[in-house]
């Protein structure tokens, strides 16, 4: 079960919150809680979808408690701007081959969608992430977060719009 999600976890909780040594931490942490609780899982999600759920109540656990201590983002002085000095999502390139230039562009455009993402409320940034990135049916969110499907498309709705109005701002 690690070896298949841990790199989708690691993923979202990167998305989450920004920061790629406080994902990893959470990635542990989710997998430790799953493995303490598998006991509890009933059955009536599917377990990709309880592993979500997790990882997001990670992150909403994490995020308390650094707003409990007035800190509401952490910062690594090491941190590359994503894992092994990467981006998270693959950077574009020419169809023949290295383009610096085109690889330069992605990584700004990621860079500025990161932030904006990062910007957006919790209860939005969570269903964006989920639908668009993370690719889950309305159902599957609606379940991972403990919500309505309407919701979900209320939430998703919104925090597109929200989403674009950033983006254009920053553009």
């Amino acid at each position: 079960m690690v070896a298949e999600r841990s790199g989708e976890i690691y993923g979202l909780l990167y998305r989450l919150t920004g920061n790629a040594e406080e994902a990893r931490d959470l990635t542990q942490e989710t997998f430790l809680w799953a493995f303490q609780y598998i006991r509890n899982f009933r059955g009536d999600a599917d377990l990709r979808t309880w592993i979500y759920r997790i990882a997001i109540n990670q992150a909403r656990n994490r995020w308390r408690w650094w707003r409990r201590r007035r800190r509401d983002a952490t910062v690594s002085l090491d941190a590359p701007d994503g894992p092994f000095g990467q981006p998270l999502t693959a950077t574009l390139k020419a169809a023949h081959g290295y383009d610096p230039e085109n690889q330069t562009l992605a990584r700004e455009r990621e860079k500025v969608l990161r932030e904006a993402l990062r910007t957006l409320g919790r209860s939005y940034r969570e269903t964006v992430i989920l639908r668009d990135i993370e690719g889950f049916s309305y159902e599957e969110i609606a379940t991972t977060l403990g919500i309505s499907v309407g919701t979900v498309k209320s939430r998703l709705s919104r925090g597109r719009e929200e989403l674009r109005r950033k983006l254009e701002g920053s553009l």
